[in-house]
């Protein structure tokens, strides 16, 4: 098993990553490779975080960085020796397992789709996030930003990969898949949902609960809650707000805790034919082991054969 991981994306980097690798390999029994992707004077310096597990580390040198606010598209034609660049080389080779990155997540979207490329029989990949339940479970809505203009036969999609991904990763036996709408009769919201309403209903790979509103996305409804790309992402901004708020107050409760997106690290890109993960911009070292783990359980579990079949 080798997991690259991109050293040079976030704003933090490369200390946080550095911190992040060595957190999983003092917690975690992991028989395998990190490589390491960026500046070989920065990685190379700090190679005595790893002295118990050297054996188990990988650097690979690159000379160059996708800014944030670089377009996508052209800074990974023209930075040819960039870590997320080389990252999608070296994946799509086969060279690594998975690729993480809290770099440019414009770059890391478009090198998941145009490099790894999507598996045979989906239309779109998608991408979720984790939203914790007041009951302690996680449950994840999907798409949160990858679509923001979606047909019917795209949300069926997302319904399909997130329930796979919540059955084979989060381990949850028999997800509960709801369509986010305005009310919870069949037959409401706009165009787009009405006509994928009855898809979902109908299709036996996954377990259809109906319709779900906003205010049922923090109970025990549905542990997959599907959504187009637009919505989604205005949503998952509004939980990074309100997290922000009460840290802010200085309000601590533990429920509260679940929002921060630390404990949970980075959110595959669904649908494409490699692990492929991709964490925020300010990510720390608990996101970075917790993507490590991530992309670990999604090899261990052949998750992408496990996509591919079903499609």
């Amino acid at each position: 098993m080798n997991i690259a991981l991109d050293m040079m994306g976030g704003d933090f980097a490369p200390e946080m990553a550095l911190k992040g690798v060595k957190k999983f390999l003092d917690e975690h029994e992991f028989d395998g490779t990190i490589t390491m992707l960026g500046d070989n004077r920065q990685l190379s310096d700090n190679l005595h975080l790893f002295q118990n597990n050297q054996n188990k580390i990988k650097i690979i040198p690159t000379t160059q960085v996708i800014e944030m606010n670089e377009h996508p598209t052209r800074a990974l034609k023209e930075k040819t020796d960039s870590s997320i660049t080389v990252g999608f080389h070296l994946l799509a080779q086969g060279n690594t397992d998975a690729f993480i990155s809290a770099g440019n997540t414009g770059a890391m979207m478009v090198g998941a789709m145009y490099t790894i490329k999507s598996i045979e029989g989906i239309i779109r990949p998608a991408i979720g996030a984790y939203i914790p339940q007041e009951d302690g479970k996680l449950s994840l809505l999907i798409d949160v930003g990858l679509n923001a203009d979606c047909r019917a036969e795209n949300l069926l999609q997302f319904a399909i990969l997130g329930s796979l991904f919540s059955k084979y990763i989060l381990r949850i036996n028999e997800p509960r898949v709801a369509l986010l709408n305005v009310g919870e009769e069949e037959g409401k919201g706009n165009l787009i949902s009405q006509a994928a309403y009855p898809l979902l209903k109908e299709n036996d790979k996954i377990h259809f609960v109906g319709n779900a509103e906003g205010r049922d996305l923090l109970k025990d409804k549905a542990d997959v809650y599907v959504c187009e790309g637009f919505t989604g992402n205005v949503l998952l901004k509004f939980a990074e707000s309100f997290y922000d708020l009460f840290q802010k107050r200085k309000i601590k409760d533990a429920y509260l805790e679940k929002f921060n997106f630390e404990m949970y690290g980075g959110v595959p890109v669904l649908g494409v034919n490699k692990p492929v993960i991709i964490g925020h911009g300010i990510s720390g070292e608990a996101a970075f082991c917790n993507m490590i783990e991530i992309a670990r359980r999604m090899i261990e579990k052949n998750f992408t054969e496990t996509v591919k079949n079903a499609f």
